[in-house]
């Protein structure tokens, strides 16, 4: 019964983190900051482990607290997470219709540096997650809470697990969709396009509901 769960708890984790909100700014802000690859994923990394880390907070509160807090916490959080994206994705949309592109002498695009510092873009993607829980893991650790501490410290490391490889996963085949559909031509328009796309992400995170 217990590697059922588990082994439950892991597939579900792991599929939440197809849903574009895991893995998408990860993709597109990386790409705007130009980090390499370790970069990205250490930001998937963080972000995933502190996801998870709220949710079990969150999750543990509901066993304590009942589902009146469940309730509460589902209708606010979510509210804070899409108005972080929103303001990321803004600032980035801004700057790019204020400080248009410049074309080089060449048939290359003049690109400037990262439009954000990488300490900041990096906070703001683990903070985008951190106070957004998994609300689709919370109802394991409220059917869960007779099994114990050692039942609920179990499920946290496999939702740990099946998050973060869930979002790298994602991420880097994002990475990769860039690169074979050639979307470097595109790179003078890339600021506006993250700008929106993460806008986009943040109305995902209002709209959707497990």
């Amino acid at each position: 019964m217990l590697l059922s769960l588990l082994g439950a708890g892991f597939a579900t984790a792991f599929l939440h983190a197809a849903l574009p909100t895991h893995w998408l700014p990860f993709a597109l802000v990386g790409r705007a900051q130009r980090w390499t690859v370790e970069r990205v994923l250490a930001s998937v990394v963080a972000a995933g482990l502190a996801h998870v880390a709220v949710t079990a907070v969150v999750g543990s509160l509901i066993v304590i607290a009942g589902l009146a807090l469940d309730q509460w916490i589902a209708g606010l959080l979510p509210w804070l997470s899409a108005i972080l994206l929103f303001a990321f994705g803004g600032y980035y949309l801004v700057r790019s219709l204020v400080r248009a592109p410049q074309l080089a002498a060449g048939p290359q695009v003049e690109t400037a540096g990262p439009p954000v510092s990488d300490a900041a873009a990096f906070g703001a993607l683990v903070a985008t997650m951190a106070i957004s829980p998994g609300e689709v893991l919370l109802p394991f650790y409220l059917n869960q809470a007779q099994g114990g501490v050692a039942v609920l410290a179990a499920l946290t490391v496999v939702f740990a697990l099946g998050t973060v490889m869930g979002m790298a996963l994602f991420t880097l085949l994002a990475r990769a969709g860039w690169s074979v559909l050639r979307l470097e031509r595109w790179a003078r328009y890339e600021g506006a396009v993250l700008g929106l796309a993460l806008i986009g992400v943040g109305l995902l995170v209002v709209l959707y509901r497990p």
